[in-house]
């Protein structure tokens, strides 16, 4: 496992593992990367490595460390993904978005970085929105984050920017729920949807059988351009 990087928790009892990828010269910003269900796998470090070749410091944080750490699964293994589901339902979300939290503060009392965004996939794209509502991070995106419309009620307190990428076939994102999606964010100051018509949830993996390649570019285009925007 490629965990390079110790980072205490917020109440200091503890910590987690992370993996870091370093820019060459000054980064020009720092992006937590915020795990799928898979953990802290082959992909995420891909993402990571690619943010780091773009200029910025990369941070993805361990999330699972409490139920099994340093996992990395497979998401086209039947059985890997099982394990995954069944790891997923014992999350503490809560936890994680405070995990989050304690990994933005060490990228700015540690690691020397001021500006801190964040981009999750799946899991992580949810955890993207709930990191823009609860903390104070300076931009977010998430790509096919579920079950977001249960967290509208927190909209009001989203002050940075927020992008959020919604394939419209994503078979565990409802067509409901990215109508309430838009309907609840649709005209908010600081949020913007960008839709993929006819694409599944998992179109913008680094690898293996989900990912759709012309959307995958896009998306991440508009990514890029929304933190350079957003990091001046």
């Amino acid at each position: 496992m490629s965990l390079n990087e110790t980072i205490p928790t917020l109440e200091g009892d503890s910590h987690f593992g992370a993996y870091v990828a370093k820019p060459e010269g000054t980064p020009r910003g720092a992006i937590i990367v915020i795990q799928e269900i898979f953990g802290v796998n082959p992909g995420i470090r891909r993402k990571c490595d690619k943010l780091a070749a773009e200029g910025y410091l990369a941070v993805a944080p361990d999330l699972f460390w409490r139920l099994k750490p340093g996992v990395e699964l497979d998401p086209d293994v039947e059985s890997e993904f099982n394990t995954a589901l069944d790891l997923m339902g014992k999350f503490d979300q809560d936890a994680g978005i405070r995990d989050i939290e304690a990994t933005i503060h060490h990228i700015r009392r540690t690691l020397g970085v001021a500006k801190v965004g964040c981009v999750g996939y799946c899991l992580g794209g949810r955890l993207a929105y709930m990191t823009a509502a609860r903390t104070d991070i300076d931009a977010s995106v998430g790509y096919y984050g579920v079950g977001i419309d249960g967290l509208l009620a927190e909209k009001h307190a989203i002050s940075k920017p927020l992008m959020l990428h919604i394939p419209t076939a994503d078979h565990f994102v409802s067509r409901e729920t990215q109508a309430a999606m838009h309907e609840g964010l649709d005209d908010h100051p600081r949020v913007t949807l960008h839709d993929y018509e006819g694409l599944d949830h998992g179109f913008a993996t680094e690898m293996g059988e989900r990912r759709k390649e012309e959307a995958a570019n896009l998306a991440d285009s508009r990514t890029m351009a929304f933190f350079a925007e957003a990091f001046g």
